[in-house]
């Protein structure tokens, strides 16, 4: 086997500017569950991330040969150099390579099942649905690429469902009767978290024949001599659809390296409390007494956990019994009705993002329309108790939305625009409703200026959400 045929991938002055995107654009029909949309691919879109092969692959190689050859011995190349290759793909490009022969879909399987060789920075990309695409099929809008892929997902059909977070890849969405899964939606695996009757609080009403027809939450109470919220005896009562709208508020998936798994942290009703559950668990554990959690974060082996009034809370999930630690007991400059968000930065510091919103006219009475102002920057300052304003974000990149907020070095994204948020709905009015109009651009934190990122996806629902597409696959026998 002739593995000069590298070098002509990478040589562009010879290479001919026409094949290896044949190769990869196959028709929708051959691409199975990952399909594109949008006009095929062009060659600078492939090359462009060639040319990155390190220098011990290019020393594999011969010396040109004709074009022609090249297509004829290109799924020919040998595993290892196949594999460097797709190394440096992002997934979209790497799940389309793995369609044109069965040795590159070898070259595929084995990076799979070898995922600590893949480490390619996956470029965040914005889900969302179509109604012309079908009930069951996601929309993936690709930054890297300015392209939209087809997804077709498993029931329950995404369009029924709340998208409630987004984190290493994977959603958590609440089906029409309230339950949560995960879903991967590039390796469609699916998994059923703990039922929404062991979440504290909810109380199942059963028909005559034992079957759920209702669900039970009580409601809040404010306390004027205490100052806090307190659970009132009294229940409303919602229908297993409805019971979403009034429960959720959103979820985290963060790696638990100690169990080698993951944790799902959960603020819910009925007044932003907290609950986890790790993969494989059975019922969801209330954390110790809080409520008005609007954020959270994992690092250190620890949880922590931020308040509509700037208190942090840290939280030890790995002990027997889950003990909670005052960080931070408020913070002066804390303004509770923005919108809040919290990253790890460089350094292990922590930076809290405040995202200012208006409301704008709508076409219609019944509309609600938001729009992301302004974006402010904080650093958290543990030791005075104090969000420390800073100015910009220089060479990194923010993501924001029902996401987990991403913060990213755009000098390893280099189709992301430095300094700038992307942003996308999260306003609770804006993200539960379908007719309101979406709040979705990039905002240039040097201006202040927006920017449209896909359109139209004005009444798009559920409510668009980020993702960083990952090919990790859960191994669920290891929790029967």
């Amino acid at each position: 086997m002739e593995a000069c045929s590298v070098a002509r991938i990478m040589s562009l002055e010879h290479f001919g500017l026409k094949f290896l995107p044949k190769l990869l654009a196959l028709s929708p029909g051959s691409l199975g569950k990952f399909r594109k949309v949008s006009p095929a691919m062009e060659t600078e879109t492939v090359l462009k991330k060639l040319p990155e092969l390190p220098q011990d692959v290019l020393r594999k190689v011969s010396p040109p040969m004709q074009t022609e050859t090249l297509v004829r011995n290109l799924p020919e190349l040998p595993q290892d150099v196949l594999m460097d290759i797709f190394s440096l793909l992002e997934i979209p490009d790497l799940m389309r390579a793995a369609t044109v022969s069965s040795s590159w879909r070898s070259a595929y399987t084995s990076i799979c099942s070898q995922l600590e060789q893949y480490k390619r920075p996956q470029t965040p990309c914005l889900l969302y649905t179509s109604e012309s695409a079908g009930e069951n099929v996601a929309c993936l809008y690709s930054l890297a690429e300015k392209r939209v892929y087809n997804l077709t997902l498993s029931d329950p059909p995404i369009r029924s469902r709340y998208l409630i977070g987004s984190s290493h890849g994977w959603l958590v969405t609440a089906d029409d009767k309230s339950e949560l899964h995960l879903i991967n939606p590039i390796t469609s695996q699916q998994i059923a978290l703990p039922p929404v009757i062991t979440i504290d609080y909810v109380e199942p009403i059963f028909d005559d024949a034992g079957t759920i027809v209702k669900y039970g939450l009580p409601e809040q109470v404010y306390c004027a001599e205490s100052g806090s919220k307190l659970v009132d005896p009294k229940m409303l009562t919602h229908a297993p659809d409805e019971l979403r709208d009034h429960l959720y508020v959103r979820a985290f998936i963060f790696p638990d390296p100690s169990a080698g798994s993951y944790i799902v942290v959960l603020i819910h009703g009925p007044e932003g409390e907290l609950s986890f559950a790790r993969i494989g668990d059975c019922k969801w554990t209330l954390l110790p007494p809080g409520w008005d959690y609007k954020q959270c974060i994992y690092m250190h082996d620890l949880l922590y956990a931020f308040t509509g009034t700037g208190r942090i809370d840290a939280f030890d999930l790995g002990g027997p019994t889950v003990t909670r630690n005052i960080i931070i007991d408020e913070i002066d400059n804390y303004i509770s009705w923005d919108m809040w968000y919290v990253v790890q930065a460089p350094c292990d510091g922590l930076l809290q993002v405040r995202r200012k919103i208006e409301l704008i006219d709508a076409a219609s009475e019944d509309l609600i329309a938001i729009k992301t102002r302004k974006i402010l920057l904080y650093k958290v300052d543990m030791a005075a108790e104090e969000l420390v304003e800073i100015n910009g974000l220089q060479h990194h990149v923010l993501f924001l939305g029902r996401n987990q907020a991403q913060y990213l070095n755009a000098e390893e994204y280099p189709q992301l625009k430095a300094n700038c948020v992307y942003f996308a709905d999260d306003e609770q009015h804006n993200w539960k409703y379908k007719p309101n109009p979406r709040d979705i651009g990039v905002l240039n934190l040097d201006d202040d200026s927006t920017e449209e990122i896909v359109s139209p996806l004005w009444c798009s629902w559920p409510s668009p959400i980020w993702i960083t597409p990952s090919l990790t696959v859960m191994n669920l026998s290891l929790y029967e």
